[in-house]
């Protein structure tokens, strides 16, 4: 089955616009800060801004209304809400990346779902024995709990990733001996919502579990997520699987972390004098050389990332899909991002001295944050070896893109 080309108007948003929309919402994330800290959760007027700057339908088909931003300015936008406030630039990049089943359902069932002001999807990563569906007349039976539901107490929709079984318990499978997997989109208020996000870091995120219990999905409220043969819009940036937009974008939302980090470390150097010393922390020789790392590391990742991107876009653009090396090397550029933030946060820490332990500076904040963000699936050092096989000619073990 081939994508099927809606007639419909697909007006021009100006990616730049919504660059420049992020960076204007500096303020308002940074006085707020202390409260998604708190509270684990972005607060209202914080949620009303995003969806008043369109940043919840970044990546939604213009033909529903969204932006459809080209992926070069979509990371962009996030690294510059991280900057100010880590879990609110989390948390976006996940409802996005969930947003990327818009073009796989019926048009109207996506309008029903993502139209509204306040359409926003969140789910839980498909982790075995979470769930399963019963297939039956219509629609799946869904019983399950799942967990790290980033951005879901400000969701109105949450979904799930479903292993299918026939009503006589026998698993359904693909051709190529894997379980069958459908996605399943529901109404927040028909799962049971259990508070559980306690944790080091991105507590804004309001990452929850929710469980449901043979709740009946009617079929026009699943998809195969990914699968080409059901996708129904024809732009360039769905043929960026959920898994790559996971990798972009939380790749980008680290690299703002340690931007934000190394930035409020250099106005700290131009003033702080350590204990036992004459001159302020900008004078000494090691901190120069280590910010200019620091500064190396973080343009040459966003370079990389960039750059992949960019060709990506244009084999799309040439050839109608990505070359297997590209898909590759953007799981590299993302998973390097991702460790270099990480060592870039660290460094600006340690730097800062005992001024980095106290709350009311950004730096132990920030440092508990990228930490907690190199332990999600897109910052796995096992990354590495599954390129590294590819790089050498080896057939890849693991998959690069979930």
């Amino acid at each position: 089955m081939a994508a099927i080309d809606l007639d419909l108007a697909r007006p021009e948003t100006p990616g730049a616009d919504y660059i420049e929309r992020a960076r204007a919402l500096k303020p308002l994330l940074e006085g707020a800060a202390d409260e998604i800290e708190e509270h684990r959760q972005l607060p209202p007027r914080v949620v009303e801004a995003l969806i008043d700057g369109g940043f919840f339908k970044l990546l939604i088909p213009r033909s529903l209304g969204g932006a459809e931003l080209h992926p070069l300015t979509y990371v962009q936008v996030l690294e510059e809400i991280a900057k100010a406030e880590p879990s609110a630039a989390w948390s976006l990049g996940q409802n996005s990346g969930c947003s990327m089943t818009a073009p796989y359902l019926d048009p109207a069932v996506a309008r029903e779902i993502f139209g509204p002001r306040h359409g926003i999807l969140a789910w839980g990563p498909d982790l075995p024995n979470a769930g399963r569906g019963i297939a039956v007349e219509g629609g799946i039976r869904v019983t399950g709990r799942w967990g790290f539901a980033t951005g879901s107490r400000h969701a109105t929709w949450l979904g799930a990733h479903v292993p299918i079984f026939e009503e006589d318990g026998t698993p359904r499978m693909n051709p190529n001996g894997r379980p069958f997997v459908r996605t399943v989109l529901f109404p927040k208020t028909s799962a049971e919502i259990i508070d559980n996000w306690q944790v080091i870091g991105l507590r804004g995120t309001g990452s929850d579990s929710y469980a449901v219990e043979d709740l009946f999905v009617p079929e026009q409220y699943t998809c195969s997520r990914d699968n080409s043969a059901e996708r129904r819009e024809p732009g360039l940036l769905y043929k960026f699987t959920s898994g790559m937009v996971y990798a972009m974008g939380f790749s980008n939302v680290s690299l703002g972390i340690a931007r934000g980090a190394l930035e409020a470390f250099i106005v700290l150097a131009r003033d702080k004098i350590p204990r036992g010393a004459r001159n302020p922390l900008r004078n000494n020789n090691v901190i120069q050389s280590q910010v200019a790392q620091c500064e190396a590391r973080l343009r040459s990742c966003r370079a990389f990332i960039h750059q992949t991107l960019e060709e990506m876009w244009e084999e799309a653009e040439c050839h109608g899909d990505f070359r297997p090396d590209q898909h590759a090397r953007l799981r590299l550029a993302s998973t390097w991002a991702i460790q270099q933030a990480r060592e870039v946060v660290a460094a600006v820490y340690s730097a800062a001295g005992a001024t980095a332990i106290f709350n009311e500076n950004p730096f132990e904040r920030r440092l508990r944050d990228i930490h907690a963000g190199t332990q999600q699936g897109q910052g796995r050092p096992v990354h590495f070896e599954t390129v590294g096989q590819i790089l050498l000619g080896l057939p890849p073990e693991g998959r690069m893109f979930r």
